[in-house]
């Protein structure tokens, strides 16, 4: 028998946004169907993507939960050890010929940890797949009410904890700016200074979402899951 077919197989699963109702139910089943869980952080029923599939699948509880600590931190080999850690974790229990599901906010190719993972263990011969979810920036665009794009406008998706420098919003079209919040006064300096009309969510779909609808209305001080939509003006008809 072909030892590859032997091991498990890691599916990295997006939850959706917040709302438990957004959650797929290809999600669900794999969660109901499998006994392992890898969840990110140091005490698995602590972190939000757990929170909301324990909501859709209550049956979580029971499953065997495993914390999957990554820290963010910036020093490379710290980041580097860490993912080779998770990793290490993760093909134990492949190993034993049990598949893992590995909780991850949103969906699973969007600036996501696990696809860190993901690529070690490929590289280790181990079958991997993603399952997508609900994006944050599509959730937010909904519940502000506005589509991303229209007709032949452009979309951009960025970290803006990398892009605050001058002409970071060069291109045409619209932009979506994730992981503001650490430097969220330069972000809006740059936003305000950029005419582009500006509406942003924070922790979006979830019990304390709150939204805004101007540069001005978001706080310094807004929390990690604040997500910004900068759309270029209309031109009047009038």
């Amino acid at each position: 028998m072909d030892e590859k077919k032997q091991k498990g197989k890691a599916y990295g699963v997006g939850v959706g946004p917040g709302d438990p109702e957004l959650m797929t139910l290809k999600a669900c089943r794999l969660i109901r169907e499998n006994d392992v869980i890898a969840v990110p952080g140091k005490v698995p029923k602590d972190a939000v993507a757990y929170k909301i599939a324990v909501q859709a699948v209550p049956e979580l509880a029971d499953k065997e939960l495993v914390p999957v600590y990554m820290p963010m931190v910036r020093d490379r080999d710290v980041i580097s050890e860490s993912h080779a850690g998770a990793a290490a974790l993760i093909e134990s229990y492949l190993d034993s010929g049990r598949n893992v599901v590995y909780l991850t906010l949103g969906d699973s190719t969007i600036y996501c940890t696990f696809s860190y993972i993901q690529h070690i263990l490929e590289a280790d011969g181990y079958d991997v797949e993603l399952v997508s979810g609900i994006p944050s920036f599509c959730a937010a665009a909904a519940r502000l009410g506005t589509s991303l794009t229209e007709w032949n406008e452009s979309l951009h998706v960025m970290p803006a904890l990398h892009n605050t420098h001058e002409g970071a919003l060069e291109w045409p079209g619209n932009y979506v700016l994730m992981k503001s919040a650490s430097r969220m006064p330069e972000v809006k300096k740059m936003l305000s200074a950029s005419g582009y009309d500006v509406i942003a969510a924070e922790n979006c779909s979830m019990e304390n979402e709150k939204l805004y609808r101007s540069v001005d209305e978001i706080p310094d001080d807004a929390g990690y899951f604040t997500l910004i939509i900068a759309r270029e003006k209309k031109e009047s008809s009038i």
